[in-house]
C-alpha cells in the first residue's frame, strides 16, 4: 500500500467517525454571550423546547406555543400572537410556554411586559439565556442547570430533559454522545 492511499483511507476512516460541529445561528451566539452562558446550551434548549423539522432538519421555531402539553406551530408571529391571546382566555398562564425558548408566562411574568413579547425571538433569547444563567451553578455541569431550566425542583422530569437536551447538544457538538460529568466547560 502506498503511503498516499494510506492517507486517503485514514482520511476516509476519520471523516466517517467524525461528525461535524454545528454553529449556533447568530442570535443564539448573542443572547448567549450577553448572558455569560455557551450559545450550545442556548440553542440545544431551544431545539428541543421548539424545534420542527423543515427541510429535513430540526430547527428552532420562534412562533411556537405549547398550550397545557400540545404543541401548536404559527407561520407568523401576527398569527401566533392571536393564538397566545387566544389560548389565555382558556388556560391558566402557568400553563403556557412562548417562543423559541419556550418561556412560561405564567412563572415569567415580571420577564416581560406583555404575552406577545415573548414571541419576538431576540427577547425570547435573551430570557431563555438569562434563566438559563440563573439556574447554574459555577463549577456545575450545564446539563444540570439545563434540567432545571426545565424543572427547578429537579427530580425525574427534570433528568429526562436533560437527556433529551444533551443529545442535541452532543449533535451540536459534533459528538458521539455527551456525558452529564464530562462537559463542565462547553464551548
Amino acid at each position: 500500500m502506498s503511503r498516499r492511499t494510506a492517507l486517503v483511507l485514514l482520511a476516509c476512516v476519520l471523516t466517517d467517525t467524525t461528525q461535524a460541529r454545528e454553529i449556533p445561528p447568530p442570535a443564539y451566539q448573542v443572547a448567549a454571550q450577553r448572558a455569560g452562558i455557551p450559545s450550545t446550551v442556548l440553542y440545544a434548549v431551544a431545539l428541543q423546547e421548539s424545534g420542527i423539522h423543515l427541510r429535513g432538519r430540526l430547527v428552532p421555531w420562534p412562533w411556537t406555543l405549547n398550550v397545557a402539553g400540545q404543541p401548536q406551530h404559527y407561520a407568523t408571529r401576527a398569527e401566533a400572537c392571536t393564538g397566545l391571546r387566544q389560548a389565555l382566555k382558556r388556560t391558566p398562564a402557568t400553563r403556557i410556554d412562548a417562543g423559541l425558548g419556550q418561556v412560561n408566562l405564567g412563572y415569567h411574568t415580571q420577564r416581560y411586559a406583555q404575552p406577545c413579547d415573548l414571541l419576538d425571538p431576540y427577547r425570547n433569547l435573551a430570557i431563555a439565556a438569562e434563566i438559563l444563567r440563573e439556574q447554574h451553578t459555577p463549577g456545575d455541569d450545564w446539563l444540570l442547570a439545563i434540567g432545571r431550566y426545565h424543572r427547578p425542583a429537579g427530580g425525574a422530569p427534570a433528568a429526562r430533559y436533560r437527556h433529551s437536551v444533551g443529545q442535541h447538544l452532543a449533535r451540536v457538538l459534533g459528538e458521539p454522545r455527551l456525558e452529564i460529568t464530562s462537559r463542565r466547560n462547553l464551548p
